[in-house]
């Protein structure tokens, strides 16, 4: 990854760096380019199942009770803790440009 790129993606993700972060960056994806081009070099790892979990498991869930809400509070209730709504929805401020 080169530094034009890095800054291109820090600029289209509003990210502010340094010169030391960006120097910290190049070499991490360094390192993880390298592990790439090893684990690329394994003999017949396209034939290896994906592991999602390190031990088989058989769940038994009939323990767990059913997923029911109950305990809800209008809006009149929950607008006291909001600092502004309009028509029963919550305003917030603006996260993105």
């Amino acid at each position: 990854m080169t530094r034009d790129r890095l800054e291109i993606l820090a600029k289209k993700l509003m990210f502010e760096m340094n010169d030391l972060e960006y120097e910290t960056l190049e070499r991490e994806f360094e390192i993880i380019l390298k592990q790439m081009d090893l684990i690329d070099g394994i003999k017949d790892i396209d034939n290896v199942v994906p592991m999602t979990y390190p031990f088989d498991l058989e769940l038994d869930d009939s323990y767990l009770r059913d997923d029911i809400s109950n305990n809800e509070i209008c809006f009149d209730d929950m607008k006291i803790n909001v600092k502004d709504y309009e028509n029963e929805k919550i305003k917030v401020p603006k996260v993105v440009g």
